[in-house]
């Protein structure tokens, strides 16, 4: 099954933006991605998993080999970074709101280690993503449909999850430095 450009795997967008930030080789990629790498403490992979992500990644064009140097037992080690098409795909998946609240945790604190990692301006990512739950929270607060109990658990959370990560973003927004 092939997956559309947008439909890289959270493991994948996190290669991509590791070697976006600075040519490397793949043994490298992983440490950043275990879990108490500096990427990994947001989203971790296995080595194999690792390695696999950079596979697809080359497959579609986003990295590609720019030299080799020697391992340190032995072999040679193959460095890796992103190219031009890599780079605007991740510039834009950067730039672009998480959709679910369930996956503010995982996709949205990604994408601001990333950012962090290539230097990239967060302030448009935190714009969209800020305006996006401002109108899930608004339509959280408002007479919902089919609701016919205060004891709606699900809407309870959604109200509660949508107000926390506004505060959060409030934060984020309030302590950034004035450039990237």
């Amino acid at each position: 099954m092939t997956r559309a450009p947008d439909q890289l795997l959270l493991g994948e967008w996190a290669c991509l933006g590791i070697l976006r930030s600075a040519p490397t080789h793949g043994f490298a990629v992983a440490a950043l991605l275990k879990p108490d790498g500096d990427v990994g403490r947001v989203w971790s992979l296995s080595r194999a998993l690792t390695y696999r992500a950079i596979d697809q990644l080359t497959a579609r064009g986003y990295v590609h080999a720019t030299g080799e140097e020697p391992g340190i037992a032995g072999g040679t080690r193959t460095i890796l970074a992103a190219t031009r098409t890599g780079r605007v795909q991740l510039d834009e998946w950067l730039s672009t709101p998480v959709l679910h609240l369930r996956d503010l945790r995982s996709e949205l604190l990604l994408k601001m280690v990333l950012a962090d990692l290539c230097e990239a301006d967060r302030t448009l990512l935190l714009q969209r993503q800020r305006a996006h739950i401002t109108t899930m929270a608004d339509a959280l607060s408002g007479p919902s449909e089919g609701v016919t109990s205060p004891s709606d658990v699900v809407t309870l959370w959604r109200r509660e999850a949508s107000q926390a990560a506004l505060r959060f973003l409030d934060a984020v927004i309030t302590t950034a430095p004035d450039s990237p």
